[in-house]
């Protein structure tokens, strides 16, 4: 991307949750969390919400008499999740029997495990992670593309039982039902009331099908914002960007732009650490932008990785942020980059979000560095929002024909190669600029974007190109920039993040 050019990343709808255990008479005992239909032994996938793969069988069970069989295939890793809650700030155990290759078990947006194993009898998994401070988890279970069913059973929740979801009528925005599908977005640009900033972060999860967009602390002749000015349709705002640090090599800094401040009457650090808490409040998550166009920082040794860990981990604490966006567009090693990352998350915690902006020529092949990145990392990667513009013409993953950019079949030819290529599709979205003035190519109107995540989600609405399955739980869109499109009467989010709405 470029300083006036650029993108980003991304999840999960709240579902239904289980009753509290009571604890035993006579004991203190806390209440135990509770899996809503932990064995599946209702003979019914409910409440979990699933994937058409996935389905309850018998002959299969680790005990009792059903099993979660998930048919995998190409285009789907047949995944179920549910939303449970929890008690703030509280260490939980996730487990679960599975038996299959490549069982993914975790928490959407935070911590995960998985087993390489081939089959052939049931193991245990089990990942520990702490709740932060939401009140509930939507925790999830996956096999991977093309490696037969998968059986699991037994799922458990070691732990606290968190408040009702009935007893709290102010409940969390993240905990909120998905929008309708007519839902219409919040275009209004009105600051709301600034409170004082907390420095806490919203370790809440990411819709299941989010909008992303990029807040310009610069000014470029697109409409100058105060963060808090940025609406409730954007889910993930990328703050772009963190500044290199000359006097150590990959470390970054952050300061607001005092271009941005002049042009906004005066902008202070104090205000834009409570906007950061306003955002969180209205149940948006933050995320810091490194590199861009003009971005020169570079990972590449190990000092550097620790630098960049460092420096990147102090602001996301200082300002409360949430996570940490890839957008490096002139060059990146993948083994150091994923060092850095992966001490970032050592340090933040399982809540992290992580996300990348690569530029279209970036994941054109998975032996590129960014496409190197994104696969290492995809334990505890969130999301990928390559750019989709400024690109020329590109092939696609039928290797037929180079698609032009600025049209439906570029972009579903395009993100149908990470699709292919051991990505999840939570991982995958499409990166947009908001106008046409936001990029020097590719711009495609909100209808065209619509189409495209339609095809790709759905198989319907496609171009000439037709991909060869369909990706339900891909992430969605991300725009470049909310500026861009804030001069253009938000018309870009006004479109598409209702139309995500409508996705499965």
């Amino acid at each position: 991307m470029r300083r006036a050019i650029l993108c980003t990343a991304i999840t999960a709808a709240a579902l239904a949750v289980g009753a509290a255990i009571p604890a035993l008479a006579g004991t203190s005992t806390p209440l135990a969390a509770t899996v809503g239909n932990p064995g599946f032994e209702t003979g019914t996938l409910s409440p979990w919400t699933c994937d058409p793969a996935a389905s309850v069988v018998t002959g299969h069970a680790k005990t009792g008499t059903y099993a979660l069989a998930g048919a995998v295939t190409g285009g789907s890793t047949a995944e179920c999740r549910q939303t449970v809650s929890v008690v703030p700030n509280t260490a939980y155990t996730l487990s679960a029997q599975v038996n299959g290759s490549y069982v993914y078990l975790g928490i959407v947006g935070g911590a995960s495990t998985w087993t390489p194993g081939t089959g052939g009898g049931y193991n245990t998994l089990s990942v520990a992670f702490t709740s932060g401070s939401t009140t509930s988890v939507t925790i999830y279970l996956h096999g991977w593309y093309a490696q037969g069913t998968y059986y699991a059973d037994d799922v458990t929740l070691a732990g606290p039982a968190g408040p009702s979801p009935t007893a709290s009528p102010t409940a969390s925005p993240t905990a909120s039902p998905k929008p309708s599908p007519t839902a219409s977005p919040s275009p209004s640009p009105t600051v709301s009331p600034t409170p004082s900033p907390t420095g806490s972060p919203n370790t809440g999860p990411l819709p299941r099908h989010s909008l992303t967009g990029y807040w310009q602390n610069f000014t470029n002749g697109a409409r100058p914002l105060r963060l808090a000015d940025v609406p409730t349709s954007y889910d993930l705002v990328a703050v772009a960007f963190a500044d290199t640090d000359a006097s150590k090599p990959g470390g970054v800094t952050f300061t607001l732009d005092p271009g941005l401040s002049s042009a906004l009457g005066g902008y202070t650090d104090a205000q834009f650490r409570a906007d950061v808490a306003t955002l969180h409040a209205r149940g948006q998550h933050v995320i810091l932008s490194v590199g861009g166009e003009k971005g020169t920082v570079s990972v590449n040794s190990a000092s550097a990785a620790t630098n960049f860990a460092t420096s990147v981990t102090g602001i996301i604490q200082r300002y409360g942020l949430d996570g940490v966006d890839i957008d490096l567009e002139n060059g990146l090693n993948a083994t150091y980059m994923g060092q850095a990352l992966r001490s970032v998350r050592s340090s933040i915690g399982a809540n992290l979000i992580i996300t990348m902006a690569p530029q279209t020529i970036d994941m054109q092949s998975t032996g590129a560095e960014y496409f190197t990145l994104a696969l290492a990392i995809r334990d505890i990667l969130t999301v990928v929002h390559t750019q989709y513009y400024n690109s020329g013409a590109m092939l696609g993953c039928d290797q037929m024909a180079a698609y032009g950019q600025g049209t439906e079949n570029f972009l579903t030819a395009l993100a149908c190669i990470q699709l292919q290529s051991a990505l999840r599709p939570d991982q995958v979205a499409l990166g947009l600029p908001a106008t046409s003035a936001a990029a020097g190519g590719g711009y495609v109107s909100p209808a065209t974007v619509n189409s495209a995540v339609d095809c790709l989600a759905k198989g319907t609405n496609c171009g000439t190109f037709k991909p060869p399955a369909t990706w339900p739980g891909l992430r969605g869109v991300m725009t470049w920039s909310v500026n861009w499109d804030a001069s253009n009467g938000y018309a870009f989010a006004n479109s598409v993040k209702p139309h995500l709405g409508t996705l499965p």
